[in-house]
């Protein structure tokens, strides 16, 4: 058998590492699997018998996104453990929008040199981000790559496919002057702007192991914390309760990600100032002479999800998010947009 892996590896592809690594993951990719799962890895397709019964009209929803250049702090600080579950957040939050429950997650690794250790701990990641998605990891790729990637780095990128009953699919055209905005806290920087984050950064003289300015934690600790998964409070809500428009705040912040789900003659107007902001966002702020406007537009600033409901559910959804451990605040409502070239978010400071 070495003798037939023998000119691949010397061109650099290591297959017996491969197939290793494929081993020691598989007891850890079981432990998310659902009752729909009916294949194991390994295959050429994973395979998924989605449960119907209880659906009039069911649709499929897809999402697929990376991590960014956040991977570049995980080389830095070598911590690879959290930045899975940044991945399968990407796409489960995404999906979750439009009220689909998650499904399945695929993931995709590249490298230009297999480094089992590495490899397993970014892996151990994405298994705790399906576990917290509520979705089974029904397969991926190990890609490797010779001269494709610097020694010690890594490339990834999932793909997350959900489901939704047409008949409660939530897409804004439900949302009426009136509603209410809801945010729902964010764990940190998530997983957006980390190019302005690196490069501030850099210029701060922090070292990794420092203690964070305004927390308890290394400045590795903070800079790498994972993007929150938001599955199970928004399923437990969706259950019972209406929910006309949701956003996950991802890059462009506020003003970029909040249009997408409004109506055209209707304006988001938040309150600054009505969610508690985490330090790290006051740090880059000050650190990269920052106006709040810039911060809303490039970072969640403390807001990883929103939701717009109607002010009859306000208080249900407000006791049932506090009840469930999910720390959220209302933080404006919608109006009117009466003047065609206005912005449709309103920021008021």
């Amino acid at each position: 058998m070495e003798q037939r892996h023998k000119a691949y590896k010397a061109a650099g592809v290591d297959i017996k590492a491969g197939n290793q690594f494929v081993s020691r993951i598989k007891s850890m990719v079981s432990e998310t699997f659902t009752k729909g799962v009916i294949t194991d890895i390994g295959g050429f397709g994973g395979l998924f018998k989605p449960d119907l019964h209880d659906m009039h009209e069911p649709i499929l929803v897809s999402s697929t996104d990376g991590v960014g250049t956040k991977l570049k702090l995980a080389f830095m600080f070598d911590r690879h453990t959290t930045i899975g579950i940044d991945l399968v957040a990407m796409s489960v939050n995404d999906i979750l929008v439009q009220g689909a429950k998650p499904l399945f997650f695929l993931d995709y690794f590249a490298t230009g040199k297999l480094d089992l250790n590495r490899a397993q701990e970014a892996l151990q990641g994405i298994v705790e981000g399906c576990k917290q998605g509520e979705c089974a990891l029904l397969g991926g790729e190990t890609a490797e790559m010779p001269d494709f990637y610097a020694p010690g780095e890594y490339d990834l990128s999932g793909f997350c496919v959900g489901i939704v009953d047409n008949d409660h699919l939530v897409d804004g055209t439900a949302i009426r002057k009136g509603d209410k905005i809801i945010g729902l806290a964010s764990s940190g920087i998530h997983s957006n702007g980390y190019s302005l984050v690196r490069k501030i950064y850099q210029e701060s003289g922090l070292k990794p192991t420092d203690l964070f300015p305004g927390t308890d934690k290394t400045v590795a600790e903070v800079l790498l914390e994972p993007t929150t998964i938001y599955v199970k409070p928004v399923m437990n809500l969706l259950r019972d309760l209406e929910i006309r428009g949701m956003i996950h705040v991802t890059g462009g912040g506020f003003y970029d990600n909040i249009p997408r789900v409004l109506p055209e003659t209707l304006q988001a107007s938040i309150q600054f100032g009505t969610w508690d902001i985490p330090a790290v966002f006051t740090w880059l702020r000050k650190q990269g002479n920052l106006s709040w406007e810039e911060m809303l537009q490039i970072f969640n600033s403390g807001i990883g999800y929103i939701l717009v409901v109607s002010p009859e559910t306000e208080q249900d959804v407000m006791s049932r998010l506090l009840a469930l451990g999910q720390d959220a605040w209302v933080i404006g409502e919608i109006k009117d947009r009466n003047n065609g070239d206005a912005e449709a978010v309103d920021i008021l400071f």
